[in-house]
């Protein structure tokens, strides 16, 4: 038992490894792809790609939505429709190690002068996902995605309130920055690194090497 113990053991670290070099290299490769396609478009739209968690984030709030409203600016509307297709036509390569796109609504933990914090959350929390409905909506709406079955299978709006808020370096709460919408990919590699190595499945590798 103590030798098919440490078969296991080593047999689930060298999984492990192997799992984390697979999606260290294909989540470098979305990146590029992300930041190739969408270089010379940032800057203008006042949005920014991080490599860490595959996130582009737009970040200017009067772009976005008017204050306390889920309606989409026409601006935000004129960059969603030149960014959601070839987003989508980036990521299309990778579809099979993708689990999810999120579409996250952000606020700032703001709201009218008389409510409580409690109070403040959750109607923020109903207007963040107010807003990403509203951009799932308009993905759903364009044509050039229609027929982009894999996308539609694995996108997902979730609205966060003020659970995520930026700060600043003295650690305050900086609102417009919070006020943000936010595209990730989220790859299935993590739900391969809890897989459970069979024990039987140790025994057999054992067998095989005597």
């Amino acid at each position: 038992l103590s030798i098919l113990h440490m078969v296991q053991v080593e047999r689930s670290h060298a999984l492990e490894s192997d799992v984390r070099t697979t999606a260290a290299e294909v989540r470098q490769a979305i990146y590029q792809a992300l930041a190739v396609e969408f270089r010379d478009d940032l800057p203008r739209w006042r949005a920014e790609l991080i490599e860490k968690t595959l996130t582009l984030r737009f970040r200017e709030p009067e772009v976005l939505f008017d204050r306390s409203s889920s309606r989409i600016k026409p601006e935000f509307e004129a960059i969603l429709h030149d960014f959601l297709p070839r987003y989508v036509s980036r990521l299309a390569p990778f579809q099979e190690v993708i689990r999810e796109i999120r579409i996250e609504g952000h606020t700032s933990s703001e709201w009218s002068p008389d409510s409580s914090l409690l109070d403040a959350y959750f109607a923020n929390m109903e207007l963040s996902q107010q807003r990403t409905q509203a951009v799932l909506r308009f993905a759903y709406g364009l044509d050039s995605l229609r027929q982009a079955d894999w996308f539609r299978g694995r996108i997902a709006a979730v609205g966060l309130s003020s659970s995520r808020l930026v700060r600043d370096d003295s650690g305050r709460e900086n609102p417009d920055a919070s006020r943000r919408v936010e595209f990730s990919v989220l790859t299935n590699f993590e739900a391969r690194l809890l897989e459970p190595i069979k024990l039987g499945q140790a025994q057999t590798s054992s067998v095989g090497q005597r």
